[in-house]
């Protein structure tokens, strides 16, 4: 693996016009957000459990549509000896991310067509490829580029779609079997999959339920809880880790998990 990537930088910055995906104003609330809410950080605490069961024999990590570099950042406490390298379609999340982590190869790519040559041991992206039309694409260049196996995190069940979903750009929520299929269809071996916030599905519901007036409402709106409120949440899904921790599949939930490693099709070098 070389320090020094090959990246067609060209082609990233053209890529970062399609912006239709994310709302860029999105990264200063996240950044400013994310390290104190129940969500980011029990999502953290799940993907950290992911990579030391399924992947103990990592040496480099790489996640798609990095963002402010939450993620990275929580691996980077968790598991240091870990290589860890970031991309990230829009540059104003790579400005957050290069303050959080200052030692981690952070690089503006699409992840429809990633202008790399490297592999990297696992591949990590955590409720991103919602938000692309091409999940597809993303998946099969995700295959290509990983040596062991991938890692994701999306939003779970259609008929939780809402006013969220639309003010967050989502392009699907996911059904298991949708996820499940078309990682398989690029070629990946499905090795564990699980819904989360299983137990807080509820309040998720209703919350969705509540009817909004058009233009009043942000997406990071939900993120900004009473203190007691968020530690509550936070010990709730807690448990859930723990649960899934000891290899328990949740049935239901607002999102799900899913690990995979890369199976050889034949012609694979």
């Amino acid at each position: 693996m070389t320090k020094s990537l090959s990246i067609s930088k060209t082609d990233a910055i053209e890529s970062a016009s399609d912006r239709e995906g994310f709302k860029k104003e999105f990264f200063k609330d996240l950044y400013e957000l994310e390290s104190n809410n129940f969500w980011f950080r029990n999502r953290n605490k799940l993907i950290i459990w992911a990579l030391k069961k399924f992947f103990p024999r990592a040496k480099n990590f790489l996640e798609i549509g990095c963002g402010t570099g939450f993620v990275l950042t929580a691996i980077n406490a968790a598991i240091p000896q870990l290589e860890l390298f970031g991309s990230e379609l829009f540059e104003e999340g790579l400005s957050f991310a290069r303050k959080r982590l200052p030692n981690a190869k952070l690089m503006q790519l699409d992840a429809r067509k990633l202008q790399i040559s490297e592999t990297f041991d696992v591949i990590g992206a955590f409720d991103v490829i919602e938000h692309i039309d091409e999940d597809v694409r993303v998946l099969e260049q995700m295959y290509i580029h990983c040596r062991q196996g991938i890692i994701l995190t999306v939003p779970q069940h259609p008929w939780l779609w809402s006013h969220l979903d639309d003010v967050s750009c989502h392009k699907r929520r996911y059904s298991r079997d949708e996820l499940v299929k078309k990682v398989e269809a690029a070629g990946f071996a499905v090795k564990f999959v699980t819904s989360f916030v299983f137990l807080l599905l509820p309040i998720m519901l209703l919350s969705r339920l509540r009817k909004r007036t058009p233009g009043t409402f942000n997406a990071t709106d939900e993120l900004k809880l009473p203190i007691f409120v968020n530690k509550l949440l936070e010990a709730i899904l807690l448990f859930e880790k723990i649960l899934i921790g000891t290899s328990v599949k949740l049935p239901v939930g607002g999102s799900l998990l899913l690990i995979a490693c890369k199976s050889v099709r034949p012609g694979d070098s």
